[in-house]
């Protein structure tokens, strides 16, 4: 993966750019060496109704490789997220799903059976799990952690 060959990723959202939105691309930005495309246009509300809505998240949602699912958007709107979700699945790209952030609650049912993996807001672990899932990259880290005997 390189400047010239980025990730082409699309975030979930309910056109508007969420906190947990935004923060994705701040967990993104911040990891040395990793390069991506967003392709998820959540500030261009196409008019129409509720298919032409549809129908440009298809087109956002079709030349990606990866899926970051939030699932602080089933809060706001269920029917929105389980849509896209279906639809990532159906094209077969893997959906990376963000667990709740900043509590304990889990992800409901629903949208853990459409994720290929959950990850906790993590900044290695999101972009590990998008290497993986996307172009089945294994980053092989550990952590090193080091005692002091006395």
């Amino acid at each position: 993966m390189s400047q010239a060959n980025p990730f082409r990723l699309f975030v979930t959202h309910a056109w508007a750019a969420s906190d947990d939105y935004l923060r994705v691309f701040e967990y993104l930005e911040s990891s040395q060496n990793f390069f991506y495309r967003n392709h998820s246009t959540p500030e261009v509300r196409p008019g129409g109704d509720k298919e032409a809505l549809r129908e440009d998240l298809r087109r956002q949602i079709g030349p990606v490789e990866a899926v970051i699912a939030l699932s602080s958007l089933f809060e706001t709107d269920k029917d929105l997220l389980t849509f896209q979700l279906l639809f990532a699945q159906a094209g077969k790209k893997p959906v990376i799903l963000m667990k709740p952030f900043g509590n304990a609650k889990s992800a409901p049912k629903s949208i853990l059976d459409l994720a290929s993996e959950v990850v906790d807001w993590d900044q290695r672990a999101l972009v590990d799990a998008i290497r993986a899932h996307a172009r089945q990259e294994r980053t092989g880290r550990w952590d090193t952690i080091e005692f002091k005997l006395d």
